[in-house]
């Protein structure tokens, strides 16, 4: 498959999702991958990027994703994919020992807290904490470091605590 079959495979398999706001859910894969390519790596992390959900939201399985890709990649979108009951520490800590999950990870989350001005001033403030409490860390000395700090800031002065 080349990058655009995926792009469709992803799209099918989000189907009618909607994020919060009301966008197609796809659209977000979309956008992580974009970011990933705009950071400049590869096409192995934006892969990642597009399928970075379907484990956790759709009826893709790891095996289906591992025969249309590598084993690097499904072991990447494995390691992103939150399971029942997980405990952030744990989860964190696989993502930090993987380079793909790891810049994949900062990406999804710079795009959901550019996204998140959406969303009520309580959510969003228990979302810029995890984004302290979690990523700041993560991001350190990556080419996301300053976007993440940036999305944080920008919606810390716009929070009515």
């Amino acid at each position: 498959m080349n990058f655009n079959e995926f792009k469709e495979l992803v799209k099918t398999r989000h189907g009618n999702q909607k994020r919060k706001q009301g966008t197609p859910y796809y659209l977000h894969p979309f956008a992580v991958a974009d970011i990933l390519k705009e950071a400049g790596y590869g096409e192995d992390y934006q892969i990642v990027g597009l399928f970075h959900d379907l484990l956790e939201d759709t009826q893709t399985t790891y095996e289906e994703i591992l025969s249309i890709s590598t084993y690097e990649i499904a072991n990447a979108v494995k390691l992103l994919t939150k399971e029942e009951d997980y405990k952030m520490d744990e989860y964190m800590s696989r993502i930090k020992l993987n380079e793909l999950a790891k810049a994949v990870k900062l990406a999804d989350r710079i795009h959901n807290l550019s996204e998140a001005h959406h969303a009520s001033d309580k959510w969003i403030a228990k979302y810029v904490a995890e984004s302290e409490e979690w990523f700041l860390e993560l991001a350190e000395n990556t080419l996301f470091e300053n976007e993440l700090c940036k999305h944080i800031d920008e919606l810390k002065k716009n929070i009515s605590y």
